[in-house]
Formats: C-alpha cells, structure tokens, sequence
C-alpha cells in the first residue's frame, strides 16, 4: 500500500481527529473511507450525468420515442394487473375513486 502526505487545515485536522476518537479508528483509516465514499459518489454523478445525456440523446429522435411510447402502451395492462395484485384487489376490479367511495377510511 503507498503512503500520501497530505496538510490539512488545523480545524479539519481536529475533525478528523475526533471522529477517529469517536469511532475508535486510526485516522488513515476514516481518511481511506471518506475518500473511497467520495470517490464513488464522484464516479455515480459522472455515470448519471452521461446516462441522463444518452436518454435525452435517444429521447429527441422521434423512432426511439414511438418505439417507447408503444412499449409503455403494452406493459401499461400488466403494470395495472400488478398494482391491483399489491392493493389487495382482483386485477380489473374497480377502484375505489370509480365507485364513489372513499380510499381511505
């Protein structure tokens, strides 16, 4: 393993100190957690932003957008059978709001 020297400012230093108190842990050890958590939020906002970029990309030609629209409009049945399985209702009863009553009691 290689060794980084680092200077911090005397009041992180002290944070730092105190939550490797705290937790009982050397301090290289919460140093090695707060970077490896930073890093893989960094590397997640770098993935979500190209794949939010691909989506919109895909999203502006107009197949893709048909091709989509139609593949909603065929699971739309099932994802509807679904819901009515999770609420305790028999797929394609009535729902509450339909019949006058009241959801909630």
């Amino acid at each position: 393993m290689n060794a980084i020297s680092i200077r911090l400012p005397d009041d992180l230093e002290q944070r730092l100190d105190a939550e490797a108190t705290l937790i009982g842990r050397p301090r290289s050890e919460v140093i090695r957690e707060a970077l490896t958590s930073f890093l893989a939020e960094r590397e997640r906002a770098r993935f979500m932003a190209e794949y939010a970029a691909e989506a919109a990309a895909m999203y502006r030609d107009p197949l893709v957008r048909q091709e989509a629209l139609e593949i909603a409009e065929a699971f739309l049945p099932l994802e509807n059978e679904a819901l009515d399985r999770a609420e305790g209702r028999t797929p394609g009863e009535s729902w509450p709001e339909e019949t006058g009553q009241r959801w909630w009691k």
